[in-house]
């Protein structure tokens, strides 16, 4: 069993502010060894339930941000970002069995994580089709398009709702709960358990059950927080301005929406 667990870090249990999540900033290195922890809870578990092969992405800003002398010797760690369209989930295809997603967040315009955005913190709404587009329901369809479905997400309790409302048969680990500025979190140690424990009991249920189905008509809504940004990202070709800041861009190919997203966000 092939497995790829990608990992980000504004979904980790206890973590709050962008000081927190900022490379180099004195708190950051508290949280990096959090999110490096999940990860190896999430590793344990892929490795009890059988898994013989398994990839990490660090995908979080720099993408240098895991402990990696901490990670297993049995993972192939990703680091870094190549450029491709399919950034935060580098290298995954057909060949893979499932995806995990370890410390992902609620989408931008969420008020269930204080951390809340969508690729970054310019834009002031990102819809697919008329809906409010977290990275896991970008991510999760860029998986599917592969036919590799994701069986476990943790992070967030906003984001939960999201996941289920996506595919009931996913799992997910809710480590954390926002409240303004603040957060209600689960323990570290009981966090790492929980995702442990979630990430073995998923992989050995019915993976094909949770594959959700990308969408075959897809709108792109990019709104940006200043009026410049919207002017500048409207050359990208397909791009159609439809003012109050937002960009639009209409196919029925789902890369082209995660290729937009590459160079318009």
């Amino acid at each position: 069993m092939k497995i790829y667990i990608s990992v980000d870090i504004e979904g980790v249990a206890g973590i709050t502010h962008w000081d927190e999540a900022e490379k180099n900033h004195p708190d950051w290195h508290e949280f990096r060894e959090i999110m490096t922890r999940e990860t190896i809870a999430a590793i344990d578990g892929a490795r009890a339930a059988g898994a013989t092969e398994i990839y990490v992405k660090d995908a979080h800003d720099s993408a240098r941000n895991l402990i990696t002398t901490m990670l297993p010797k049995e993972c192939n760690i990703i680091r870094g970002w190549s450029g491709h369209p399919y950034s935060m989930i580098q290298e995954l295809d057909q060949s893979f069995d499932a995806l995990i997603m370890i410390g992902w967040h609620s989408g931008v315009g969420s008020e269930e994580n204080s951390l809340a955005h969508t690729m970054n913190t310019r834009t002031h709404s990102v819809l697919l089709n008329g809906k409010p587009a977290s990275e896991f329901t970008l991510f999760s369809n860029a998986a599917a398009t592969f036919g590799v479905p994701t069986v476990l997400v943790s992070g967030d309790k906003g984001l939960m709702k999201e996941v289920k409302a996506a595919n009931a048969n996913i799992s997910y680990v809710s480590v954390k709960a926002g409240r303004g500025a603040s957060t209600i979190s689960m323990s570290p140690a009981a966090a790492q358990e929980a995702i442990m424990n979630g990430v073995e009991k998923s992989l050995l249920g019915d993976l094909k059950q949770c594959l959700i189905t990308p969408p075959t008509k897809c709108i792109l809504d990019v709104t940006y927080v200043t009026p410049d940004l919207a002017y500048e990202k409207s050359f990208y070709p397909g791009v159609k301005h439809v003012g109050n800041r937002t960009n639009r861009i209409e196919t029925d190919n789902f890369f082209d929406v995660m290729r937009a997203m590459r160079f318009i966000k």
